[in-house]
């Protein structure tokens, strides 16, 4: 972060000064963690679900934070009289204001990223690509929320050339409250699946929910979609107010696949651009991640990168953790992607750890906010599952229906376990040794199912 002053907080947060410091000087970074607090820091108490940040107002100024924000309506007792107290109305929206008001500082392009699965590689490929030729900000992790979007805010600085910034969503008007935030010139959706389809209701209230990052485009802005997927499709018929870009494997895109090569560890495929043919190179696998790729593609050449500059940016491409790492331990190859889970997102896994010809384990937990169509999800999954495993090992309530499916298309029972919990789980695998040496094994499943513990004790 740059810096602001106590008046553009006051300015930004819409907030009143109830107290303030003797001394000036300026706020170098924004926390919501009373323990990342210092003098230069203001602390934002937010009140989360589980956490109120105004019980931590005093340990965040015992550690020497001069300034914070709090909500006018709690009458937390602050001991130290000498600090700027800023009170607002609500800090969650606050935060997202002052980020708003730090952000206009920067006239540099904007990129949000979203869409049911893969936002997070998509992102991490659109950074790659773009950091090729510009100095380029990316959320770090999963910060894409409410706080997390603005907390990535705050690290921009002079140097920043360009930034990517992913959005998240489990309901209606949260991603059109970051767009308000951010205002992005570029969009891109990933694709539409059945992610948070419990609290939005079906695959279209999701779509409806996604095209939220198009909030203030106009005819400036860029959106760019997956021309595969049958909603996101719909748009090259509509009469926009922006313009809009596809890529896919289906001609009638605006840059799509016409050939691949996979190995174990990397992907060289042939994009037509223009009517022309282009090589390109990622180190990842999975056909899925072409699909990412052409979306960083089209962002460069937006950003007008040359194409050799594009391919150099993907040949640097980094995955952030747990998705689809590859690890080699001892005789063993683990697929760890325990990140998050959904429909599409699994059967692209096992469709990667399908190619493999050695012994093919799939250790599945439960996909979640599934709602009614918790059944139906996995028992997709189940399909996908056929012919691309051995044994398959599904870990939780759910996940029952993925073995019932493959139990109904006569694979081998004895090739199908189910466990309630993970530690049975580990208990089981550990007493029937049920993987062997040359293994290749995928674990994935919601976060919430903590299946890092598998591949914990895979590795040791």
């Amino acid at each position: 972060m740059e810096y602001l002053t106590i008046k553009e907080l006051i300015l930004a947060s819409k907030g009143e000064l109830v107290c303030e410091a003797k001394e000036e000087f300026t706020i170098t970074d924004i926390v919501i963690d009373s323990r990342k607090a210092n003098a230069n820091n203001a602390f934002v108490a937010i009140v989360g679900e589980n956490l109120d940040g105004h019980n931590f107002i005093n340990l965040a100024i015992n550690q020497g934070c001069k300034t914070i924000i709090k909500n006018k309506y709690n009458n937390v007792d602050i001991e130290n009289k000498e600090i700027n107290v800023i009170e607002v109305n609500d800090t969650e929206i606050a935060l997202g204001d002052i980020a708003r008001f730090y952000k206009e500082k920067f006239e540099i392009p904007f990129i949000a990223v979203t869409g049911s699965v893969g936002k997070t590689t998509t992102r991490d490929m659109v950074f790659a690509t773009i950091s090729a030729k510009y100095n380029s900000l990316k959320n770090v992790g999963n910060l894409n929320n409410q706080f997390g979007v603005p907390l990535t805010l705050f690290n921009l600085n002079k140097e920043h050339e360009c930034s990517v910034i992913e959005m998240g969503m489990s309901g209606f008007n949260e991603i059109e409250y970051l767009a308000n935030i951010v205002h992005p010139q570029i969009g891109i959706i990933s694709n539409i699946g059945y992610s948070h389809v419990e609290h939005l209701g079906s695959r279209e209230g999701i779509f409806q929910a996604k095209m939220e990052v198009t909030t203030n485009f106009d005819s400036d802005s860029l959106l760019i979609v997956n021309g595969d997927d049958d909603c996101l499709k719909t748009l090259k018929k509509r009469d926009l107010v922006y313009n809009l870009k596809t890529f896919g494997f289906e001609k009638d895109n605006d840059i799509y696949c016409e050939a691949y090569k996979m190995s174990d560890d990397d992907i060289n495929f042939t994009a037509v651009i223009d009517g022309k043919k282009e090589e390109f190179f990622i180190p990842t696998v999975g056909k899925h991640n072409i699909y990412n790729a052409m979306a960083a593609i089209l962002v460069g050449i937006n950003l007008n990168m040359s194409l050799e500059e594009i391919k150099g940016g993907l040949k640097n491409f980094q995955c952030t953790k747990n998705r689809l790492d590859i690890i080699k331990k001892d005789n063993l190859t683990i697929i760890d992607s325990v990140y998050n889970a959904s429909i599409d997102s699994m059967s692209a896994a096992l469709n990667i750890l399908g190619r493999y010809d050695k012994r093919r384990i799939a250790i599945l937990g439960d996909m979640f906010e599934m709602g009614d169509y918790s059944e139906f999800g996995h028992r997709q999954v189940g399909k996908s599952a056929l012919n691309n495993v051995d044994i398959l090992i599904a870990i939780g309530k759910d996940s029952e229906y993925i073995v019932k499916e493959l139990q109904e298309n006569n694979m081998n029972s004895a090739d199908l376990y189910h466990f309630k919990t993970k530690e049975e789980a580990i208990s089981k695998l550990d007493l029937d040794n049920i993987i062997k040496d040359d293994d290749i094994i995928l674990v994935k499943a919601s976060r919430g199912m903590h299946l890092e513990k598998i591949v914990e004790y895979l590795c040791k």
